[in-house]
């Protein structure tokens, strides 16, 4: 018995216009406000900027080298931004404790409330947007979103692309596998240390002495 074809509505190839259609509409509906401030002097915060902010809210305290290679874009290009973000307050670069020559990347209270504050205006346009759907229209959305979420999240990724999230992760782990090192050497008795062990590898950032 042959396969009965899926409704054209299920099709990826007709579902995928239908939402670059929305995005597009969304785009339109947060331009006026996407990186506006309240209190700034009319100052904005430009869509690659936002995008510096969103990734250090999830990995507060990651590294220029990191960063870059969650926004796919080169460190230069990328420390400028953060330059101009701490310029505004919304960014903090602060020592690294793993390593004398890196520093790290953190949001400051002010970065946190513009990204919430921006959140709470955004959430309040498609509230009203709705509020105007039948209840199982809203309903199907909600369940369609949450999917869409899960795939996103899931992949699958452009060959050699790694999710966000396995970036983060892997610089967490890395820093605090170099702090475990930095710590057995700095104890007393350690038989971790160069001298006991001159093969051991530098942490990352660090240069001959």
């Amino acid at each position: 018995m042959n396969a009965q074809p899926a409704p054209a509505s299920r099709r990826p190839a007709d579902v995928a216009p239908v939402a670059c259609d929305a995005i597009e509409l969304l785009d339109l509906v947060w331009d006026t406000d996407r990186g506006q401030e309240p209190g700034s002097g009319g100052s904005t915060v430009s869509a690659s900027q936002l995008r510096v902010l969103r990734c250090l809210e999830r990995g507060d305290g990651i590294n220029l080298r990191t960063l870059s290679e969650l926004l796919g874009s080169p460190p230069s290009s990328v420390s400028r931004l953060c330059d101009r973000l701490e310029a505004t307050g919304l960014v903090e670069r602060g020592p690294s404790p793993v390593s004398r020559r890196e520093l790290t990347l953190r949001l400051t209270g002010r970065g946190r409330g513009h990204l919430r504050g921006l959140r709470e205006r955004r959430e309040e346009s498609l509230r009203r947007v709705v509020r105007a759907m039948p209840p199982a229209a809203r309903s199907a959305l909600r369940d369609g979103l949450v999917g869409f979420r899960a795939a996103l999240e899931a992949g699958p990724q452009a060959p050699g692309e790694r999710p966000g999230d396995a970036i983060l992760s892997e610089a967490a782990a890395g820093a605090a596998r170099t702090a475990s090192v930095r710590r057995d050497e700095a104890s007393p008795g350690s038989s971790s240390g160069r001298g006991a062990n001159p093969g051991a590898a530098e942490p990352e950032g660090a240069g001959p002495r």
